[in-house]
């Protein structure tokens, strides 16, 4: 007899941290995180690792803002004082410009496109895009008002990745982190 639970697949969708705004006329991919931001995004891979959320492929903006996000998140899931937490192996981290304003359908073909083998998937982005592939995943339970900064969506599915779908992948999770 099989485990169901053995073929399901996590996709953790978490919308960057709080930025800092933008500043004449530097670009908007250099916007950096404020303090704020950083202590945010260390509590989100703090909860991650509560709940054994612990990605082995994160696919990851390659914008400032997103890859400091990935690089607190990744901290906070090392159980560092005073968070807690289980740690894991070294994820697969591929930072993908294409994530950056990218539409929700452009952001799906990122994740069908992750390593099959793979069982959870972190996905950290920017709105309005990030918002619109949890809802195109699950337009149930999704949020009509969308992702708040730091905030991750977790999605299950027995679908492989690159079969994934609109509408196929339910929310059975949500977290705002706040450090």
């Amino acid at each position: 007899m099989t485990d169901g639970r053995a073929e399901e697949r996590t996709l953790v969708l978490l919308r960057h941290a709080k930025a800092e705004q933008p500043a004449g006329d530097a670009p908007d991919v250099e916007r950096r995180l404020t303090a704020r931001g950083h202590a945010d995004a260390a509590a989100a891979g703090a909860w991650l690792a509560r709940h054994g959320l612990l990605p082995e492929v994160v696919l990851c903006s390659a914008s400032r803002r997103t890859r400091q996000t990935w690089h607190d998140v990744a901290m906070g899931m090392t159980g560092s004082p005073p968070e807690g937490g289980p740690t894991g192996s070294s994820p697969v981290v591929r930072y993908e410009a294409t994530a950056y304003e990218a539409h929700p359908q452009e952001l799906l073909a990122l994740v069908r496109a992750a390593e099959p083998a793979a069982r959870t998937v972190l996905l950290i982005a920017h709105n309005p895009g990030i918002s619109l592939l949890a809802a195109l995943l699950d337009p149930e339970r999704a949020d009509p008002e969308g992702l708040r900064t730091t905030e991750a969506v977790v999605h299950r599915t027995a679908t492989p990745w690159a079969e994934l779908a609109p509408g196929g992948a339910g929310i059975v999770d949500r977290h705002t982190a706040r450090g």
